[in-house]
């Protein structure tokens, strides 16, 4: 029944998205998920969870390879698509919340497809490995292994170690920054390593690599606001639980910068200019 269905929708757009990394790539196995749930035989079912599972599962690994594929021609850095927090599961933990962080989700990129759905229906839905086992039609034995290598791959978790009140009157300083066109407040932000990534795709003018330095990030940041113009609006948002300034112009999301922060500086901002990751976002509002 579609009741069930829906009962299982965050769940399978949250596994989904930890897959492809792309909210709409999500939203679109989400659906073919819907599709096959309409045809299939109610009696045949045990547990609607697991066979939506199972079947996201596999939607997502038939979509990684192609996915890899144009990863490797995009036009210069890949960011994930990003994603509001609400949308992606029970957020209730430091460790959740990291779990879906761009950093994090960059970390699993480094992960063939099985080692990633292994790992993400391990670590982020707490699934036993014979649950596992059933949903990848694997050995629970080779579900173990995989998940090792994974761990091993993925290393170290990226940690942002200031409070949630230390973190969100920092980003608020840095708002209040963009919207008064106050540089010299933003560079005071800035550690003296911080690293800017942006991601345009090709579609719109951005860095091809990695900026490092507060110099030559302010430098990058003065131009950005100069192509932004008098009329963008800056507003803050909660995107792959983390904080973040989504840039309006005209009502209409053109960029988000993902912030974030270390003790008492802003180490690391991501900023995704490429209108096709943008959409998801075009609804959600800021503060």
């Amino acid at each position: 029944m579609i009741e069930e269905f829906e009962a299982e929708r965050p769940k399978m757009f949250g596994l989904a998205y930890r897959m492809l990394g792309s909210a709409a790539e999500a939203e679109d196995v989400v659906q073919d998920a819907y599709l096959r749930w309409s045809g299939a035989e109610r009696e045949h079912i045990g547990s609607p969870g697991a066979w939506l599972a199972k079947v996201v599962t596999n939607l997502c690994l038939n979509r990684l390879t192609a996915a890899r594929a144009t990863r490797e021609r995009y036009v210069g850095f890949w960011l994930p698509e990003p994603a509001p927090t609400g949308a992606l599961g029970p957020m209730e933990t430091a460790e959740q919340r990291d779990a879906v962080s761009m950093a994090f989700m960059l970390l699993l990129e480094r992960l063939t497809p099985a080692e990633r759905a292994v790992f993400v229906l391990r670590e982020a839905f707490s699934y036993g490995y014979r649950e596992i086992a059933d949903a990848l039609d694997l050995a629970e034995a080779n579900c173990r292994q995989l998940y090792g290598r994974a761990r091993r791959r993925v290393g170290e978790r990226p940690r942002f170690d200031a409070p949630g009140e230390q973190r969100r009157r920092i980003v608020e300083r840095f708002l209040a920054a963009a919207r008064s066109g106050d540089l010299a407040g933003l560079e005071r932000l800035l550690a003296d390593d911080v690293i800017a990534w942006a991601d345009g795709g090709g579609r719109v003018r951005a860095a091809l690599r990695p900026i490092t330095g507060r110099e030559k990030v302010v430098r990058y940041l003065t131009g950005i606001a100069g192509r932004f113009g008098q009329a963008a609006e800056f507003t803050h948002a909660d995107v792959n639980g983390q904080d973040a300034v989504l840039v309006r112009h005209g009502g209409e999301v053109i960029a988000i910068f993902v912030i974030e922060v270390s003790a008492e500086t802003v180490v690391g901002l991501r900023a995704v200019f490429n209108p096709e990751k943008l959409s998801h976002l075009q609804g959600v509002a800021g503060s």
